[in-house]
């Protein structure tokens, strides 16, 4: 393997920063890292993992930037289809995943990398997506995976980079935090067990807006199109959103789940603007799509949510599964109020021009001004009659 190309997925934590050391030393690669910015970091923080890429032994870094693509290939469907896995959780991470490790792959192959690698643990979803991805896309590529291989504890990753003359503290290395566009992850002690909640401390956005506080979301066509009234692209008013909602401490959670490979999960996460962010539009979808939009959206978006968790994005049926979503949203439009406590948000209410409220036909509880009393009476009769005459035939009695 002496003096042979490696393209290792690199984030600047404790995991990858080992494979650098590992690869270099170890196993005498000559080792090219990659961080895939999916909307997660700011110009400083993308230097610093740079600069601790060389210092560690890397020959060649580089960002690619995929924020944008990240968004318009996963992320609007998301919103789309208001997944939250589980009712919680908004895929955060691992629809990042999948994305990062597609562009990861392509980048491996144009610089006719011998291996690729990532820092994934053996007990976690990421060694499945990161594998399965880069075995679809670059199939002649070998996969190394340094902590999964040697089933690697945080502690003795740190004392072998200590050997190494890297010293990282332990406080540095106690929470694994995985920040991205649409929220970040939080592992750490406490979500190895079943009861025991994150500290205050473990999360990266602490409480700092204490004034409730009003937002307007507008939306047109299903996408985010201004925040108060200013326009941007979504990924811009994504991360406002965020800036403005984590000083609330909003979008905070632990998410309980089925991993990929059949084990109970838990993570804890804050995700404000994916929460803010999908409650208004499964709002403005309450108002403006029918009965049964609603029902088949539900359905399907909670197969589409399954799929990406599982790194099937490129399952075919999931082309399908976008087409139906993106075509429910020509009437979501309008703008969304919402209002900002500390902790907590509220949907105040909407204006749309699509409102299916609005129309002339009755307002709920108050006014029928397109049918009569009798028009019910004969409908409600009708409305019966599979059920009567089910209960004649089998004679069921409600004592």
């Amino acid at each position: 393997m002496s003096n042979k190309k490696v393209l290792l997925a690199y984030s600047g934590g404790l995991d990858t920063s080992y494979c650098i050391k590992y690869l270099k030393h170890e196993l005498q690669l000559d080792v090219y890292t990659a961080i895939v910015n999916t909307g997660g970091f700011d110009t400083l923080s993308l230097k610093q993992i740079e600069d601790k890429a060389y210092q560690l032994g890397a020959s060649s870094h580089i960002v690619l930037e995929q924020t944008d693509a990240f968004y318009q290939d996963i992320l609007r469907f998301l919103i789309y289809g208001n997944v939250l896995k589980n009712g919680t959780y908004p895929l955060s991470v691992s629809a990042e995943r999948v994305h990062q490790a597609k562009a990861l792959a392509k980048y491996a192959l144009s610089i006719d990398a011998d291996y690729i690698a990532h820092g994934s643990t053996g007990a976690g979803n990421d060694q499945v997506r990161f594998d399965s991805i880069f075995q679809l896309v670059a199939p002649n590529l070998e996969i190394l995976t340094p902590i999964r291989d040697q089933q690697l504890s945080r502690k003795q990753e740190l004392d072998f980079l200590a050997a190494h003359g890297v010293a990282i503290k332990w406080e540095e290395a106690q929470y694994s935090i995985n920040k991205g566009l649409w929220g970040t992850s939080v592992g750490g002690a406490e979500t190895l067990t079943s009861n025991t909640p994150l500290p205050e401390k473990a999360y990266p956005s602490q409480l700092t807006a204490k004034e409730p506080q009003q937002i307007t979301l507008s939306f047109t066509n299903g996408e985010l199109s201004a925040v108060n009234g200013k326009t941007a692209n979504p990924t811009q008013l994504i991360k406002q959103i965020e800036k403005i909602a984590s000083a609330y401490a909003i979008g905070r959670d632990i998410h309980v789940g089925d991993t990929i490979i059949g084990i109970k999960g838990r993570v804890g996460f804050e995700a404000a603007a994916a929460k803010v962010i999908i409650a208004a539009h499964q709002v403005l979808e309450k108002h403006t799509l029918s009965k049964w939009q609603l029902h088949w959206k539900e359905q399907l978006a909670g197969w589409y949510g399954m799929f990406i968790h599982e790194s099937q994005y490129f399952e075919p049926v999931m082309r399908n599964i976008e087409t139906f979503l993106e075509a429910t949203q020509k009437n979501v439009s309008g703008e969304v109020y919402i209002r900002l406590f500390p902790y907590s948000f509220e949907i105040e209410g909407i204006t749309s021009p699509h409102d299916l409220m609005t129309s002339a036909f009755g307002i709920y509880g108050e006014a029928n001004d397109q049918w009569s009393g009798e028009d019910v009476k004969g409908f409600t009769k009708i409305f019966n009659n599979s059920t009567q005459i089910y209960n004649a035939v089998n004679s069921v009695s409600y004592d």
